[in-house]
C-alpha cells in the first residue's frame, strides 16, 4: 500500500535537508580553520597569521558556496572570480606583513586584557570569528543561488561596487605601507592619499565590499534579505567591536595628541572633508 502524502512529505524533507547540508558542511569548515589559526597563533605568537586564515577559509568557504548552488551559471563564475580576487588579496596582504613585523596589537590588547585565560578565551573569541565567517559566506551562497538571467541592471551595479571597494581597500593598504616605510611613521600619523579623508578608510572599501552580495543575490524570494546580513554585521564589527575601537585605543596609547587631533579633523570610518583645523592641531 502506498501513501502519496507521506511520500510527498518525505520528498520535500529529504530536499530541504540536502538544500541546508552544503551550509552546515561549511560552517564546520570554518569552524576547524579557525581552530588551526587558534594553534598556529600559539605556536608562532604572531596573532596576524589568525587573520590571514580567516581571510583563506571566508575564500574557500565561498568557492564551496558557490560550487553547491544551482544558480545562473554566468552570474556564479563572475562570483567565484569577485570572492577569489578578495580573499588572495586580502589574506597575501595580512601575511605579508605580519612576516615582517610583530604582534598585532588589537590581539595583543585582548590577551593581555584575558590574562591566564588567555589561551581558551582566544580560542572561543575565534568561534565567534567562525561564526562570522559563516554569515559572509550565506551572502555568498544567496548570491550564486539566485537563478535569474544574468546580467540584470543591479548586476552590474554590484560589479561596480565590488571593483571600486577591492580597489580602494587595496590603494589604501598600499598607501599605509609606503608611509610605515617613512622616518616620519615612528611619530607621526598617516594622512596621505585616502587617509586624509577617513582614518580607516581600508576598513570602508571592506565593508562596502559586502555590500554588494545583497546585490547580487537580490531576487523575489525572502529568504535572499538574509544576505543585508553580511554588510550589517561587518559594519557593526568593524565600527563598534574589533576594528576601529581597539586600533584607536592603540593610537591614542602610541601618538597621544597627535592622534587626538586627527580624530578632530578627519572622519572616522566614512570618506569625507577634513573639517577646519583647530588652533594647536598639526596638518
Amino acid at each position: 500500500m502506498r501513501f502519496p502524502s507521506v511520500e510527498i512529505a518525505l520528498s520535500t524533507f529529504t530536499d530541504r535537508l540536502m538544500s541546508i547540508l552544503p551550509l552546515v558542511v561549511i560552517a564546520m569548515f570554518l569552524s576547524l580553520a579557525m581552530a588551526g589559526a587558534w594553534a598556529i597563533q600559539r605556536v608562532s605568537r604572531k596573532s596576524g597569521w589568525i587573520d590571514t586564515v580567516w581571510s583563506v577559509g571566508v575564500g574557500i568557504g565561498g568557492i564551496l558556496a558557490v560550487a553547491y548552488t544551482d544558480g545562473d551559471i554566468n552570474r556564479r563564475a563572475i562570483l567565484l572570480i569577485v570572492v577569489c580576487a578578495w580573499s588572495l588579496r586580502l589574506a597575501s596582504h595580512i601575511g605579508w606583513r605580519t612576516k615582517g613585523s610583530g604582534e598585532d596589537p588589537r590581539y595583543a590588547k585582548f590577551i593581555d586584557d584575558w590574562g591566564d585565560r588567555a589561551a581558551w578565551r582566544l580560542f572561543l573569541f575565534l568561534q565567534l570569528q567562525a561564526l562570522a565567517a559563516f554569515v559572509l559566506v550565506l551572502a555568498v551562497y544567496l548570491a550564486a543561488a539566485n537563478d535569474r538571467p544574468f546580467p540584470q541592471a543591479i548586476d552590474g551595479l554590484a560589479m561596480l561596487l565590488a571593483i571600486v571597494a577591492l580597489g580602494g581597500e587595496a590603494l589604501s593598504d598600499a598607501q599605509l605601507g609606503r608611509f610605515r616605510k617613512t622616518p616620519e611613521a615612528k611619530t607621526e600619523v598617516c594622512e596621505v592619499g585616502l587617509w586624509r579623508y577617513s582614518r580607516h578608510p581600508n576598513y570602508f572599501f571592506e565593508w562596502l565590499f559586502w555590500c554588494c552580495w545583497p546585490l547580487f543575490a537580490s531576487t523575489g524570494s525572502i529568504w535572499n534579505w538574509l544576505s543585508l546580513l553580511a554588510p550589517l554585521m561587518m559594519y557593526w564589527l568593524l565600527v563598534h567591536v574589533s576594528g576601529v575601537p581597539p586600533l584607536e585605543e592603540h593610537m591614542l596609547r602610541s601618538r597621544g595628541d597627535k592622534f587626538r587631533a586627527l580624530q578632530r579633523r578627519v572622519n572616522a570610518f566614512f570618506p569625507g572633508p577634513r573639517k577646519s583645523t583647530l588652533p594647536g592641531d598639526q596638518q
